[in-house]
């Protein structure tokens, strides 16, 4: 699952091509093409008939591709879905904004007729309707992710976050609850829209991070490297799951149910999970 996913106006090929072009710690791990917020409303029907063209300014072993449809009305998101189908296997996915599981099942029925069946969903949940069928979604068959939408959510809700965004923590909980009774990973972080802030960016990452996120949406390129980096695990992470598993294992062989870790603290099937998942990811 891509750790950084960075939004480009489906509009502007330039962006497109020097998003695509990133490489290292600041190669983002997915492309979003917007045909949503980050396209003019009187421009998103070209932006969607220009996508073709957009596409073939992406190089070969470019980041993963995804497109953001306009659901505004069930007709315009049945369009896009129609318009991403017919650009083949450059890209990888679809992302469904105020998502609910009406509009995620109508997508992947249009996507379905097209023959694209292997396109499979990110459901961005922005409303209150959306909230409340969160675990539905994450059992959505098409859908692999979970996301917040949290600008339209409170503004949904009426809620004005704070600085620290703690209004939002109780929401961010239920997404990664979500996630995790549907079998999927972490959900993916909302963007953080003042992208000059750096050290919030991380600072926030770091706590969606610990809160089970596996990954968070970007709207500048500057914001990539600091999500890419908080949300790979370091070596020394790594190292200290390793040794958790051996040490388990080594237990398990021992037929023990758990053991004491380098530190003195207990080590059992729970703890153990949680270093199997970062090795996995």
């Amino acid at each position: 699952m891509p750790r950084s996913l960075l939004y480009v106006p489906a509009d502007r090929p330039d962006r497109i091509a020097k998003a695509a072009g990133l490489t290292g710690a600041a190669a983002p791990g997915a492309l979003i093409l917007d045909l949503e917020d980050g396209v003019a409303p009187s421009a998103r029907r070209a932006a969607r008939d220009g996508l073709a063209a957009a596409l073939a300014e992406v190089p070969d072993g470019a980041p993963q591709i995804l497109v953001r449809i306009d659901a505004r009305t069930p007709a315009t998101a049945f369009d896009d879905a129609a318009a991403v189908a017919a650009l083949g296997p450059r890209v990888g996915g679809v992302v469904v904004p105020g998502a609910t599981v009406a509009m995620v099942t109508g997508v992947a029925g249009e996507l379905d007729r097209t023959g694209r069946h292997d396109l499979m969903l990110t459901a961005l949940v922005e409303t209150a309707a959306g909230l409340l069928e969160l675990v539905d979604l994450a059992r959505h068959p098409r859908v692999v992710r979970l996301a917040l939408g949290e600008a339209d959510l409170a503004a949904d809700l009426g809620m004005a976050p704070g600085p620290d965004g703690i209004e939002l923590l109780a929401l961010r909980t239920q997404a990664v609850v979500a996630s995790a009774a549907g079998g999927l990973g972490g959900p993916t972080g909302p963007v953080a829209t003042d992208f000059r802030d750096v050290d919030s960016l991380r600072r926030s990452s770091e706590a969606l991070r610990r809160l089970g996120y596996s990954g968070r949406s970007c709207i500048h390129p500057d914001q990539v490297p600091v999500v890419n980096e908080v949300f790979t695990p370091s070596e020394e992470e790594l190292e200290q799951a390793r040794e958790l598993v051996a040490l388990f294992d080594a237990a398990l062989a021992r037929g023990e149910g758990a053991t004491t870790g380098p530190d003195g603290r207990m080590v059992d099937e729970a703890v153990v999970r949680r270093a199997r998942r970062l090795l996995a990811d």
